[in-house]
């Protein structure tokens, strides 16, 4: 078999590396070795970050929801499930954009939620 010398490959290779490195700190953006170490530590971060960013955004559309709830005298558990047996089906995002944006609506939204709450009571 003829040998190969992998010329462009392995520079094109490398230059990737090393655009991807840059800006790191010291060695970690100029040799290929440690560039490459720095840069896959730095994907796998990512990955585990576009999930944690979903958690994150999740607990605070809670909180916010739970806030505004509390002014219209409720707790958020309280207030999910009145609007689940109320049958209205908005999710979290669009809850706690209400409750930030349009107090109003998120107070009619309550009190549907507290009149479905006492009827399933009754």
């Amino acid at each position: 078999m003829p040998r190969v010398k992998r010329g462009t490959k392995r520079r094109a290779k490398r230059k990737k590396i090393l655009n991807r490195a840059s800006g790191y700190f010291l060695t970690k953006s100029k040799l290929h070795r440690a560039a490459k170490e720095a840069v896959d530590r730095a994907l796998k971060f990512a990955y585990s970050g576009r999930k944690q960013r979903k958690r994150q955004f999740r607990s605070i559309w809670i909180v916010r929801i739970g806030a505004a709830a509390k002014l219209n005298g409720m707790s958020y558990s309280t207030f999910i499930n009145g609007l689940k047996k109320s049958g209205i089906e908005l999710d979290r995002k669009i809850l706690a954009d209400l409750a930030v944006k349009d107090p109003a609506g998120f107070k009619h939204l309550a009190e549907q939620a507290k009149g479905a709450r006492e009827k399933a009571a009754a």
